[in-house]
């Protein structure tokens, strides 16, 4: 029984690749991006973001949802 390899590229961070220092909570199309379609922030691990660029974006979504540019849930 052969068993098959399979080769899961390295995500990138969107980010750090277009070097945009800051995230602007402002910027709701880029933040749709990172949210699911029930209101949750994607993790990590499949965004690919670094780990400063999704503290930055978690913060950022939050200060969205919480001046209402962004929903809490999507209904």
């Amino acid at each position: 029984m052969e068993t098959k390899r399979v080769f899961q590229r390295k995500r990138v961070c969107r980010f750090c690749a277009e070097k945009r220092d800051s995230i602007d909570y402002r910027d709701v199309q880029t933040l749709r991006n990172f949210i699911t379609d029930r209101g949750k922030i994607i993790p990590r691990r499949i965004s690919g973001n670094c780990a400063r660029h999704q503290r930055a974006l978690s913060s950022a979504v939050k200060r969205s949802r919480h001046i209402a540019l962004i929903p809490f849930v999507e209904k």
